[in-house]
């Protein structure tokens, strides 16, 4: 299919902006640079997420004693003993933040048939590998620990995060299977846009849609590079595909056409499923990565929550 219009006419004022020396790809930038500029972009993507729903600051301790921001989004009129979404926000584990990943978990808590909780985590080069996984481990458990104390139910939550926080979300889904680190919960579930599954090496996509498409190849080896050495890549905890796994909790899948992160993420699907697992694997067609941020951008990413809600539906 070809490129969304309404994007790809986003892409070429972009492009436009960079011809012109008004804007520069995030892997010229400086890491302070470049996390405001991915900060500024929340307002242009998607102006008016929801509004009416009740958002809760919580802070977390990790295993070191630092506290980590945390925030609880709750519909008025919650469903009944309704499952929580862990939410893991994307990155590349250097930019990212609660507030630029925030419309996102005000759509997914928009129907009032889940609450979400999303986590921070700190962000390399400060905070190198691992302590993005041991944040979003520690952070998990510490929720299923408190969740009654919530007004939740600890026994029905589900992993989820887009790009490297989705990679987040599937190594706790494979620390679940008793993997360590060790999650102290069975997730119901997994909701996966986009992920980061292999930082080893490049896929024909990384080539395919290596530049002009948003998310370009040279700012993903720019994050790594940032996140942790070269023999570090292939640990499973920063390359999920490379680890060996059980069946784990069903997982949807959902990945941009136009993506250099495209092959991996069906690589990874694939993975899932040879290993017993039950997987939904959409690809995204028109789209291109973070587009679930892009509501204000694209009239496809209404269908995208609402398919996303109608598969839980089933699966929680």
């Amino acid at each position: 299919m070809s490129l969304d219009p309404d994007l790809e006419a986003f892409l070429e004022l972009a492009e436009l902006g960079r011809l012109t020396g008004k804007s520069q790809a995030m892997h010229e930038l400086s890491v302070a640079q470049a996390r405001s500029e991915f900060e500024k972009t929340s307002a242009v993507l998607d102006p008016s997420p929801p509004a009416t729903l009740s958002v809760t600051a919580l802070k977390v301790p990790a295993r070191d004693g630092h506290l980590l921001d945390a925030r609880l989004y709750q519909h008025a009129e919650l469903a009944t003993d309704a499952p929580t979404l862990l939410y893991y926000h994307g990155g590349g584990y250097v930019v990212g933040s609660l507030d630029s990943h925030d419309s996102i978990c005000r759509r997914l808590a928009a129907s009032g048939r889940y609450a979400v909780f999303a986590p921070a985590y700190r962000l390399a080069p400060q905070a190198p590998f691992p302590t993005a996984v041991n944040d979003s481990l520690d952070a998990a458990n510490w929720f299923a620990e408190q969740a009654a104390q919530l007004g939740l139910n600890a026994q029905r939550l589900i992993l989820a995060g887009d790009s490297v926080g989705a990679t987040l979300a599937t190594v706790l889904a494979i620390a679940a299977t008793g993997a360590e680190p060790t999650l102290s919960f069975k997730p119901l579930a997994q909701l996966l846009f986009y992920p980061v599954t292999d930082i080893t090496r490049q896929r024909p996509s990384h080539t395919r849609y290596a530049e002009g498409y948003l998310l370009e190849t040279p700012t993903l080896e720019w994050f790594y590079d940032h996140y942790c050495s070269p023999g570090e890549r292939a640990d499973w905890r920063a390359s999920p595909l490379l680890g060996s796994f059980a069946p784990l909790a069903p997982a949807y899948i959902n990945v941009a056409e136009y993506d250099p992160l495209h092959d991996e993420g069906i690589a990874y699907a694939n993975a899932l499923e040879n290993a017993g697992g039950e997987v939904t694997l959409v690809v995204q067609a028109g789209l291109t990565h973070d587009f679930l941020r892009m509501s204000g951008i694209s009239g496809q990413i209404e269908g995208v929550y609402q398919a996303v809600e109608d598969w839980l539906v089933q699966h929680s």
